[in-house]
This record gives structure tokens, C-alpha cells and sequence, in this order.
């Protein structure tokens, strides 16, 4: 039966009631708690995921807050404590830590336990008072899995079935025609097109290839699966199921008719293609790189447009921050000397492949708002329509080049005021209602975790700690996805065209594989898009997924992704299994090895109370000799990866030795920067100034300083989380190149000492006080958020270009500000600062100011390199900036930010997923789920 106490209003049950819908109270269970037993922390993990553990709400729940503001226990109850922190970090010490994060000890204690579930003999599910995160302690191996699938229905129903539809390619006809629908699946769809088969395969390889821990985690995931069918079966006859069912009209709300599909083992690859797909893949995005390399030949000439480009590139930029910098070097992906087979496209050819035919009804629309058609609605639930007609999920999870956003400090114990080591990481997974992490705690023979995992894959706690040790993530992102340029052919011999759908293959013709979904869907009452249906087609090839056509020395080509984790989205199951492990990860060398495992492009950090350590996991691939992977490559047997089997899409990897680790460096920084020495970064953007100095500056003083605390190190992490990282880092060379230069214009004169007051402060976002919902130095932020988009393109357009600037903005964004839409939910994500042109105007400034620079842009851009000419620039650029309307900058949005409301615009808002909506917080830099750890003793 379901658990929750609820907040209901007497007035949303008596309008359900009205309708002739059952509304179901809890049952009462037997109280006894979970042993916490061996639990090294003694009390000193932490960990906080808003807004609150509990995910699912009835249509009871549903009505009553869309009416009355009203939420069900444990939806939010994270929310204000994780917000808090911004207003709060600075009088900070240990003891306070428990008013922003809760205990993450083992168990429950007694006068602490909410309710006790019994979902089958061998398992209890025993959910805490303060939070209501299930504690599962299985008698049996498969009762403890068991127990996961069932309280991850508990928790998570709705949104599991939503990212199943969505690894399907199938979002639309299940919850609605709406445009974020719409473009979320497609992006999806195109980026992970698997057949039934393709999934079924990859389930059969877990136990194939793994032996008897393959054997064991595919008995594992079978018995998780059964949990949540055993909750989908008792929670359909109860009605304590999702009311979204009832509001997409998969359920009827009156007469209680339809089903809610039972999960299979398929589903769970579905769901970990979505997952992979967001935050564990790197790579791609060749073709834009070769348009960027072809302007810079076109400008300058193949030589000095090659180092122009390569100076842009920074795939191994020695001002870099990295996260193992005791001298190790880890070469990977980098320029080869002399590189051959490279596909760049005829200039003007490039054509995106077509995804979307046969458009009908709403899905014809060209609007971002699709047509509506009048529906239907009972009076009473009148005030239900439009919770759902945005989307039930954002469109542009994967508008970002790179899905990074987790980061992570720790510090050897060398140099903490314990001699025990010190954590604080986590993933930024995005804010959601609910959140695509759940929290849990898994005990059972082989099992003794506790922490997070991804609703869905939560047969195995994914970031938390052991009973003495802890783990975390951050996203990677290096280059494990090549683009190919396949030559097409006619297997009628006729000359071949870029619309021809067959290609060469080893010398002979053979026909793309299309895979293709149809979608359609109907008005609900959450939805009141017409009616409207497409096709979706993705052509796939021994070399990857066609994602574009062009010619290439006048031939056409399909340009296609090859990555290297592409049918392979199951294979990471055995590296978490050994992490959840206490037999298995003991030490630091352990973990490596289990994370050793996982395929995804991952940075993963330990901590137990004698070391830290640090490995870089994800499936290398070993690339023909001098083939450049930021480039296309022809599709020739001779520019391969090296052992490539297109049967199953393997290859040679490059072996563990060959990725960025460590163990016990004094201290390491992780916030999607570059890993190492020599490890080339996948994209754009890795130079002198990443958000990843904000770290790395503050955890090195207090490395300096020692007597680290766990207070002390999550003061740097929440000081760097409200810092501006243009105002920090490059405000200050902007304001010495000004210093020269008399300023006659009180405006200007005004604003620069704004700017300089706002750097002396440490260049913060943060509110005067807690709740004002106005920022100290407001006039400074809305001067620098004006400005920096002007002054980078005064800065560069004019060296380099309009195309050839275009180019290179085409590859990176010039900013990512707290209010620009951007990240895993557009605007109010949270996460800033990962991309930007910091690094190169920082780099500029330098050289035009004549200061030391490693690893320069081979020009002055700034006022052709001039100082006084720049200077000009910059207060022309400036008074442009200062003339800008708050309410032109800060436009307002359908989230309830009205016009020139700065803190509005920068807040972090949770996106529902579902008929549940939470209140906004105050913008902070930080992950979504969070650890704060230190283990005293050890096994």
C-alpha cells in the first residue's frame, strides 16, 4: 500500500469525491528500523537532493496543489535546506552542516521511522520521519533488488515511465503532443535509435560477456523489475497510483478503467540510453569543427588558419586547470603530427539529415506553441488543463555541446584538521519535480550502500558511499564518438547522388539500415494539443548513425556518429554492482578497478578516512595512427579504430593505465575541465579560465593553509557556487586595460567604478540579505551581463571575421550567465559558466596588456592589438551596455519572472516532470545531489 501522510484540503477531496473518484488513505504499519551496524562515518556523510524524495502524487494530491498550493509529505521538504546555503555558508562550521544537509548514516533510528513495508517476505522497507528515503533491507539478494523496484515505483512511477517512452523515441503518444515533447524525443530518438532487438541484445550480452557477475546482475535487474510490477499491480485496483496517468488519460479518473504498462527488462535499457545520452557520452561535433577550421583557412590560408584554429581549439592548453596536476601525463585524442584522412566537407555542402516526415495536425505546426482544439474538460478539473500543454518535459536536454555540470573537492588528509580526508562532490543533474535521482539505502547479501541513483537504474546505489567509503561523479566528456564521412554509392551502378541511400562498405555497395518510429497522440485533459502524428527516421551504417550529407572533393558523403558506448548502454551495470559491493571495493585501488567497469565517460572520485583517489572511466577508443579525432575521418578500412567489429560495435580500447588516475594527491578539483596533462579535451573551451579555477583557487589556499575541515571545504565549494566567474577571473584585466585611459563621461566613469567595487567584493550573485530576492551590487551584475556579449564580439569580429567568428560561436557559446537559457533545463538550470569565451579574452587581454601568455591565440584581437584602440573598444562597448533596459536584458519568462527582475531571471527553478510544482530558489553554482563526507575509521 502506499505510504505518505498527506497534506490534502478537505475542499480537493470533496471535488474528487464529487467526481466519483476513491480517495485511499494510508495503512498503518508495524515500526521496527533498518541496523546500522557497520557504519564507519559515525555520523559524519551528509548528503541533500531537492526538492524531496517522494515523486509521486495522486490525482487527490495533484488537484490540491494546482488549487490550494497544497504538497504531498516528503515532494519538497529538501527544497528550503538545499536553498538555504547561498545566505548561510559563511558562519558555516561542522557542527551546523545538519541545517543544510541531511545525515546520510546507515538506518534509521527507532524514534525516527515513518512507516515499515513488508512488500515481500524477504525484504523490509523502513522510510525515515525526516526525509522519507527508503531504507531496504533484503534476507535474501533478490529481496533486497526487489525491494528497490518497489520503492522506486513508490517514489518515481510516473517519471520512470516517462524516460522509458522516452528511450523509446515514443514521449508523444504518451504524454502528449506538446512542442518540448515533440523536440525532447526527436533529440533523443536521433541521438540512441535502438529496435526492440537492439535492446533485447543488449540485455542477453549483461550475463554473456560478464560471467558470473553478468549472471548476477542480470538476476538482479530481473528482480527489480518484479518490484516495481508488484507496485504497478497493487497500486492500480488501490487508485494510490500517478494521477498523471489519470490526466494523460491512461487511466480513466472516474470509472478507474485502463492499465499501466508492467516494466520489462528492455525498459531499464531504454532508460540507461537516456542516461548515457544526457551525461555519459563525449565527442561528436567534427562537422562544426571542420566549418570553424575551413573559415579560419579561408581568412588566413591553410598555415596560419590551421594555428589559428588550433589556438581557438585549446585541446591541450597549458594554462589549463587540470584535475591531476602532481605531473602526470595521460596522452589521448590529441593533434597528430601529421594527420591523413580527413573529410572535410566541400564548402557550402553540408545538409543536416532529415529526421521528422509526414507531419500531420498539431504536428504540422511550425510555432513553438503547437494549435489547440477545444476539449472537453469536467468543470471541476477545469483548473488541470495547461499543467502539461508546455511539456511535460523540457525539448532541449541536449541543446548543450557538452552535459557536463557535477563537480567535485576533496583533500588528503594530509592537510585536514582530522588527518582523515575530506569531501564534497556531486552531479548536477539538473533541477526537476520530481528529481531524475532518488535517494536510498540498499542492504542485502553482496549490498551495503547508500546514496543516489537514477530513478529507474536504482538496482544499485550510483553516487553515496559504502560502509567506509564514499564515491562520486562528474561528467567526462572526452572523445569517444567520431564522425566518418561514408561515401554513397547506387547499387544500380548509376552515378551516385547526396540523396542516395546506400553507401560503400570495404569496397562494396551496401543499403542504410532505417530505423524509423511513429508517434501520434491525442488531446488529454493535461494536454490539450491537437491531435497530431510524425514518423521519425534514422538511417544507421557499420559506421554510426547518419546525421548529415555533403560532398567532399566532390563526392557525397553521409557524415555519420560513431561512439563507442552505442549498444553498449547496459554494459556499465557490472561497475556499479562492484561499488555497491563491500567484498569488492575496500580500498582505493578497489574502486578503480570497479569503476574500471563502466563505460560511460565519467571522472570518479573516492574518499575513505586513510586516501582520496581520482579515474577517468569510459570506452577509448583506439584510433588509427595519425587520424585527428576533432576532425572527419573517411569512412576506409585503413582509418578505423583499431580491432572495429560494426556486428556489435567494438573495438580496441585504450587500456586502464592510459586514463587520467591517482591516488592521494594533495587535493583534486573537478567541474568538467580538462583531467590531465596531454588528454586532449573533446570540444572547445578548456584554457585559462574554466569555472573549474573557482574550485581550484579556494581548495588550493585552504590546502596551503591546512587543518581543512568538512565545514571549511564546503564553504569553498558553496562561496564558488555565487561567484561570477567573468568577474573573477577576467573583470580585473578588463579594468587594467581601462585604468590608462581617462574617462570624461560620468556615465562611463560611474560604471567602471560599479564594476571595480563589484570585483572587490569577490564578484558575487548573491542576495543582500536571505529572501530579499535582490542582489548587493545588482547595478554591477546588470553591467557585466550587458556587456560581456558585447565586448567579446567588439573584442573578436573584427580580427577575425564575421565567418570565421561565426564559426568559432558556432562550436562555443560567448556566455553562459545564470539567466541565459541554457543547460539541462534552458534558463533557471542552476549550472553556469561550464562554456564561454573566458579563456580567450582573458588570453587577449594579456597579450595586448604585454603580460606572459602560454598557448596564445597567435593574434591580437583586441583593438588590432593596439592598447589605446582597445581601450576604445571597451568603453564604447561598455556605455552600449550601460544604455541596455533591465527589462530588455532580464525579459521575463512563462515561469512568473516579470520584466527587469534580475534575481527572477537567475533563479533556479525545479521543472515539472509531472502535476507537481515547486517554489523557486536563489541561483547557485552547484550539484543537484551532494555529499559532504569524512570517515574517522576503516574496516
Amino acid at each position: 500500500m502506499r505510504r505518505r501522510t498527506r497534506t490534502l484540503r478537505t475542499a480537493a477531496a470533496t471535488a474528487l469525491l464529487a467526481l466519483g473518484v476513491t480517495v485511499i488513505g494510508p495503512v498503518p504499519h508495524s515500526a521496527v528500523a533498518a541496523d546500522p551496524g557497520d557504519d564507519y562515518c559515525q555520523g559524519q556523510c551528509d548528503d541533500i537532493l531537492p526538492p524531496g524524495e517522494n515523486g509521486n502524487a495522486t490525482l487527490a494530491d495533484i488537484l490540491g496543489n494546482k488549487l490550494f498550493g497544497t504538497h504531498p509529505a516528503h515532494t519538497e521538504d529538501q527544497l528550503g535546506t538545499y536553498g538555504a546555503l547561498p545566505g548561510g555558508y559563511g558562519s558555516l562550521t561542522d557542527a551546523t552542516l545538519g541545517d543544510y544537509y541531511n545525515s546520510s548514516s546507515f538506518g534509521v533510528p527507532p524514534d525516527q521511522i515513518e512507516s515499515v513495508q513488508h512488500p515481500r517476505s524477504d525484504v523490509t522497507v523502513t522510510r525515515d520521519r525526516s526525509t522519507g528515503v527508503p531504507h531496504i533491507q533484503g534476507t535474501t539478494r533478490s529481496g533486497t533488488e526487489f525491494g528497490a523496484g518497489y520503492a522506486a515505483a513508490e517514489d518515481r512511477l510516473w517519471l520512470m515511465d516517462l524516460f522509458r517512452h522516452v528511450g523509446r523515441g515514443e514521449l508523444t503518444s504518451f504524454a502528449g503532443g506538446a512542442a518540448a515533447n515533440q523536440g525532447l524525443e526527436q533529440q533523443f530518438f536521433s541521438a540512441a535509435p535502438y529496435t526492440e532487438a537492439d535492446l533485447q541484445a543488449q540485455v542477453d550480452r549483461i550475463a554473456s560477456t560478464n560471467g558470473a557477475r553478468g549472471q548476477q546482475a542480470l538476476a538482479d535487474a530481473q528482480s527489480y523489475v518484479d518490484g516495481i510490477n508488484a507496485y504497478i499491480g497493487q497500486a492500480k485496483p488501490g487508485r494510490y497510483f500517478p494521477g498523471e496517468y489519470d490526466l494523460t488519460g491512461h487511466i480513466n479518473a472516474i470509472t478507474n478503467a485502463g492499465e499501466i504498462e508492467p516494466f520489462k527488462l528492455t525498459d531499464l535499457i531504454a532508460l540507461g540510453a537516456v542516461v548515457g545520452a544526457l551525461f555519459g557520452s563525449g565527442g561528436g561535433g567534427q562537422v562544426q569543427s571542420a566549418l570553424a577550421l575551413q573559415a579560419a583557412q579561408n581568412k588566413y590560408g591553410v598555415v596560419k588558419g590551421t594555428q589559428v584554429w588550433e589556438a581557438f581549439r585549446e585541446r591541450n592548453d597549458p594554462e589549463a586547470v587540470l584535475t591531476v596536476h602532481d605531473g602526470q601525463t595521460f596522452p589521448y585524442a590529441d593533434q597528430p603530427a601529421h594527420p591523413r584522412g580527413e573529410a572535410l566537407p566541400d564548402p557550402g555542402s553540408v545538409v543536416p539529415e532529415q529526421l521528422v516526415y509526414d507531419r500531420t495536425g498539431s504536428a504540422a505546426s511550425s510555432s513553438r506553441a503547437p494549435a489547440r482544439t477545444p476539449l472537453h474538460v469536467p468543470a471541476k478539473l477545469r483548473p488541470l488543463q495547461g499543467i502539461f500543454d508546455n511539456g511535460v518535459l523540457p525539448g532541449n536536454l541536449l541543446s548543450t555541446p557538452r552535459k557536463g555540470m557535477s563537480n567535485a573537492l576533496l583533500v588528503s588528509g594530509k592537510y585536514t584538521a582530522s588527518g582523515h580526508p575530506v569531501a564534497v562532490f556531486g552531479p548536477q543533474t539538473g533541477y526537476f519535480a520530481p528529481q531524475l535521482l532518488m535517494r536510498e539505502e540498499l542492504r542485502g547479501p553482496g549490498i551495503s550502500a547508500r546514496g543516489a541513483a537514477f530513478a529507474g537504474l536504482n538496482m544499485y546505489v550510483e553516487l553515496g558511499r559504502g560502509q567506509d567509503y564514499a564515491w562520486s561523479a562528474t561528467s567526462a566528456g572526452q572523445d569517444v564518438t567520431d564522425t566518418y564521412a561514408v561515401e554513397l554509392c547506387d547499387p544500380s551502378g548509376k552515378t551516385p547522388t547526396i540523396e542516395s541511400d546506400s553507401y560503400l562498405w570495404h569496397g562494396s555497395c551496401v543499403p542504410f539500415e532505417k530505423i524509423e518510429r511513429t508517434d501520434s497522440w491525442s488531446p488529454t485533459i493535461a494536454d490539450s494539443t491537437a491531435a497530431g502524428s510524425y514518423r521519425m527516421q534514422v538511417y544507421r551504417t557499420r559506421y554510426g548513425l547518419v546525421t548529415a550529407r555533403a560532398t567532399v572533393g566532390g563526392k557525397p558523403v553521409a557524415y555519420t556518429s560513431l561512439r563507442s558506448s552505442y549498444q553498449h548502454e547496459a554494459d556499465s551495470i557490472i561497475g556499479f554492482q562492484m561499488l555497491n559491493d563491500p567484498g569488492f571495493v575496500h580500498d582505493a585501488r578497489s574502486f578503480q578497478q570497479a569503476v574500471q567497469h563502466i563505460d560511460y565517460t565519467f571522472n570518479w572520485f573516492y574518499a575513505d578516512s586513510q586516501d582520496i583517489a581520482y579515474y577517468n572511466s569510459g570506452t577509448n577508443p583506439v584510433r588509427a595512427a595519425d587520424v585527428d579525432p576533432s576532425l572527419p575521418v573517411l569512412a576506409e578500412q585503413s582509418y578505423e579504430w583499431q580491432g572495429f567489429n560494426p556486428a556489435d560495435n567494438t573495438s580496441a580500447d585504450t587500456p586502464p593505465s592510459e586514463h587520467p588516475q591517482s591516488i592521494d594527491q594533495d587535493y583534486y578539483v573537478s567541474w568538467n575541465n580538462k583531467q590531465a596533462k596531454d588528454y586532449s579535451s573533446s570540444g572547445f573551451g578548456d584554457g585559462s579560465v574554466h569555472r573549474a579555477n573557482l574550485l581550484d583557487d579556494r581548495v588550493k589556499r585552504l590546502v596551503k593553509q591546512g587543518g581543512v575541515t568538512r565545514a571549511a571545504l564546503t564553504q569553498a565549494m558553496a562561496d564558488a557556487a555565487v561567484t561570477d566567474l567573468r568577474g573573477e577571473d577576467v573583470l580585473p584585466e578588463l579594468l587594467a586595460v581601462l585604468r590608462g585611459k581617462p574617462i570624461t563621461d560620468p556615465q562611463l566613469a560611474s560604471a567602471v567604478a560599479e564594476l571595480a567595487n563589484w570585483s572587490n567584493d569577490g564578484a558575487k550573485r548573491k542576495e543582500n540579505s536571505p529572501g530579499s530576492h535582490t542582489y548587493a551590487d545588482s547595478d554591477a551584475i546588470r553591467i557585466m551581463d550587458a556587456w560581456w556579449p558585447l565586448l567579446v564580439k567588439g573584442e573578436f569580429e573584427p580580427g577575425l571575421g564575421s565567418d570565421l567568428y561565426n564559426a568559432l560561436t558556432a562550436n562555443l557559446g560567448v556566455d553562459e550567465s545564470p539567466s541565459a537559457g541554457h543547460g539541462p533545463t534552458g534558463s533557471h538550470a542552476g549550472s553556469s559558466f561550464q562554456l564561454g569565451w573566458w579563456s580567450y579574452a582573458d588570453k587577449d587581454l594579456r597579450a595586448v596588456l604585454g603580460r606572459p601568455v602560454q598557448g596564445g591565440l597567435a593574434e591580437k584581437y583586441c583593438g588590432g592589438g593596439d592598447l589605446p584602440a582597445c581601450q576604445s573598444m571597451l568603453l564604447t562597448t561598455l556605455k552600449q551596455a550601460v544604455a541596455t533596459p533591465a527589462d530588455q536584458l532580464y525579459p521575463g519568462d512563462g515561469t512568473g519572472c516579470a520584466a527587469g527582475d534580475q534575481w527572477c531571471a537567475d533563479s533556479i527553478v525545479q521543472r515539472p516532470l509531472g502535476g507537481i510544482s515547486d517554489d523557486r530558489i536563489s541561483w547557485q553554482n552547484r550539484p543537484t545531489y551532494q555529499q559532504v563526507v569524512e570517515f574517522p575509521s576503516h574496516r
